[in-house]
């Protein structure tokens, strides 16, 4: 009897939990569809009515992911990154830059998926260290023009996969690159610099992991350089 009650209760559990993230994956959609257009995010609007973005933080704070299932991990931790992003700069509002703000991704500490950690947390050790996926870099919006532009609805574990590829190929078949023919260089942004290490993995160069995602392909033989990143807010 007593072993069925346990069984029962963490069944319970699992069921909370689940539902609790579901609600948060519901409200972050709506919330991101609202306030994002064109990759940019309504913050005038934002900061004279949080309440959505607090809902949505708050619903953050409850959701506890486990890399059991890596989409639903995956999911939650882009789309609580983006968001916090997002109050980062509501919390410092007007501000032209997040750079602006001292210790915007490395001190900061957010309260989110019961952790209290940073936004370089989420990315270097909750994502990247534990996955060896690219794709992460078009995804995470940082608050700048100079990031991919975020998407106007929430990751979700179902379509997780299809909207990363849908992300990768739209910044790759866009402004991420400048492509030059006569000089056989491609200028490229440089998270491409920062990050080489992962669009090299397994013996790859960038511009093949460049090519897996490119309609037009570049050639092997181009040389590859980097256009300085543009920090300035990502604001409607």
């Amino acid at each position: 009897m007593k072993k069925i009650l346990i069984i029962a209760l963490l069944m319970v559990g699992v069921k909370g939990t689940a539902q609790t993230a579901n609600s948060f994956f519901e409200t972050a959609n709506t919330f991101f569809k609202t306030y994002i257009s064109n990759g940019k995010v309504a913050y005038d609007k934002l900061h004279k009515n949080p309440e959505d973005l607090n809902k949505v933080i708050a619903l953050a704070q409850a959701v506890n992911v486990t890399k059991n299932n890596v989409n639903t991990y995956q999911a939650f931790w882009i789309n609580a990154y983006n968001l916090s992003v997002i109050k980062g700069i509501i919390d410092n509002y007007p501000t032209n830059s997040p750079l602006a703000n001292a210790g915007f991704f490395d001190k900061v500490k957010h309260n989110i998926g019961g952790k209290n950690i940073t936004l370089n947390d989420i990315e270097h050790k909750l994502l990247r260290a534990q996955f060896n996926d690219a794709r992460f870099h078009f995804v995470l919006v940082c608050g700048a023009i100079g990031c991919p532009p975020l998407i106007s609805e929430a990751y979700l574990p179902s379509t997780l996969n299809t909207q990363m590829d849908a992300q990768t190929k739209k910044a790759l078949n866009g402004n991420f690159l400048m492509v030059n023919i006569k000089k056989k260089r491609v200028e490229a942004s440089q998270i491409m610099e920062w990050y080489k290490e992962d669009f090299t993995m397994n013996g790859t160069t960038e511009i093949d992991f460049i090519n897996t995602y490119r309609t037009e392909k570049i050639p092997a033989n181009f040389k590859i350089k980097y256009f300085e990143y543009n920090w300035q807010l990502n604001k409607q």
